[in-house]
C-alpha cells in the first residue's frame, strides 16, 4: 500500500499549495534551532485557509501546533503526522472598541505589548518578556514580570478538526499557574479579546523599555534557548535551586546551562535535541539531590527520540 493513502485527501487539494511541504527539518520553526523534521507541515495564509484545510486532514492524522516554536524540545527524530505554523499566518490585530482587542493566535506577544502601548491600553506590558505567540500564551497562561495572559483574557475564538469555529468566554477554562483547562479533544485556540483599560502612552513605553532593559540583562538573549525550562515550584524559583546546585554554565555536548540565567539551556552552535533532555534530565535529578524539590519542565517534549 501506498505510504501516502491514508493522507490522499489532504495531498490532493494542499500538494499545489507553496506552504505545504513535506518532512521539512523543523530548526528554524523553533528557539533552540534543534531537533527533526515534520513529516508534514502547512502554514496557512490566514485563518480563512486554516479553516479551509482543517477538514481535508485524514481523521487518522495527528496535528501539532507550532507558533514561534518557543517552550518546546523538538526531539531528533522528528513529529509525525501534520505541524501547522501559525506564525505568521494568524497574524491580525483588531480594535473591536475602545477597551477590547482582538489578537489573533500567532501573533507574537512582543508585538501585542508594543501595540497596547502605542493605543494607550494598560496591562499587556509583560508581554514584551514573552518570547512566544498568544497561542502558546493562551495553552499555557504564560507570564513574565509578575503578570499572566489569562487575567485579561475576556473570550477566545477556537476550531475545530472540522474547520467550526466557536467564541467562548475566558470563564469557561480552568486557570491556575502555567495551566489552562477546558479545550475539547481535537479544538485549539486561533484567537482571543484582551479586554484593558486605558493608560499614559509615555509611561507604558518607558514601562515596556524598563522591562526590556531587565530582559536584556537578566537573560542570555541572543543565544539559542526556549525560555524558561521549569515552572518556579512554589514560594521558590528554579533559577535560584539550580544555581545553588552549582549548575551554571554545566554542559551536555553542546548543550548547557547558562551563566546569565540557570532556568535556561543554550547553546553556542549545533546541537542535538537528545543532549538538550539529558541535560533537563540531569538538572532534575541533582536539584532534588540536593534540595529535595522536584522541578516540572514548562518546556514540552514534542516527536520522537
Amino acid at each position: 500500500m501506498d505510504n501516502l493513502s491514508h493522507v490522499a485527501p489532504l495531498l490532493g487539494q494542499l500538494m499545489n499549495n507553496e506552504r505545504w511541504q513535506e518532512n521539512v527539518p523543523l530548526t528554524r520553526y523553533n528557539t533552540w534551532r534543534a531537533g527533526g523534521a515534520a513529516q508534514y507541515l502547512f502554514e496557512p495564509a490566514d485563518l480563512l485557509d486554516l479553516q479551509q484545510a482543517l477538514p481535508t486532514i485524514a481523521p487518522s492524522m495527528s496535528i501539532t501546533w507550532l507558533g514561534l516554536g518557543s517552550n518546546v524540545l523538538i526531539r531528533d527524530g522528528g513529529i509525525d503526522g501534520m505541524v501547522i505554523c501559525t506564525h505568521p499566518g494568524l497574524d491580525k490585530i483588531t480594535l473591536v472598541s475602545e477597551d477590547i482587542l482582538r489578537v489573533e493566535a500567532g501573533v507574537p506577544c512582543a508585538k501585542i505589548a508594543k501595540f497596547c502601548a502605542k493605543q494607550g491600553l494598560l496591562g499587556a506590558e509583560f508581554f514584551v518578556g514573552i518570547p512566544g505567540t498568544l497561542g502558546g500564551a493562551l495553552m499555557m497562561n504564560a507570564g513574565a514580570f509578575g503578570s499572566e495572559t489569562w487575567p485579561i483574557v475576556s473570550a477566545v475564538e477556537t476550531i475545530t478538526r472540522d474547520g467550526e469555529r466557536h467564541q467562548r468566554a475566558a470563564q469557561t477554562f480552568q486557570v491556575a499557574y502555567r495551566s489552562v483547562v477546558g479545550l475539547k479533544q481535537d479544538e485549539w485556540f486561533v484567537a482571543a479579546y484582551l479586554k484593558l483599560p486605558h493608560g499614559d502612552v509615555d509611561s507604558m513605553q518607558h514601562k515596556m523599555r524598563e522591562l526590556l532593559k531587565r530582559r536584556n540583562d537578566t537573560q542570555p538573549i541572543g543565544l539559542p534557548s526556549c525560555g524558561s525550562v521549569f515552572r518556579n515550584p512554589p514560594g521558590d524559583y528554579a533559577a535560584r535551586l539550580i544555581e545553588a546546585a552549582g549548575l551554571k554554565g554545566f554542559c551536555i555536548e553542546n548543550a548547557r546551562v547558562s551563566e546569565k540565567h540557570a532556568n535556561f539551556i543554550v547553546h553556542d552552535g549545533d546541537v542535538n535535541a537528545c543532549d538538550i533532555e539529558q541535560l533537563i534530565e540531569y538538572v532534575r535529578a541533582r536539584v532534588f539531590a540536593e534540595h529535595g524539590v522536584q522541578l516540572h519542565t514548562e518546556v514540552k517534549m514534542l516527536g520522537k527520540s
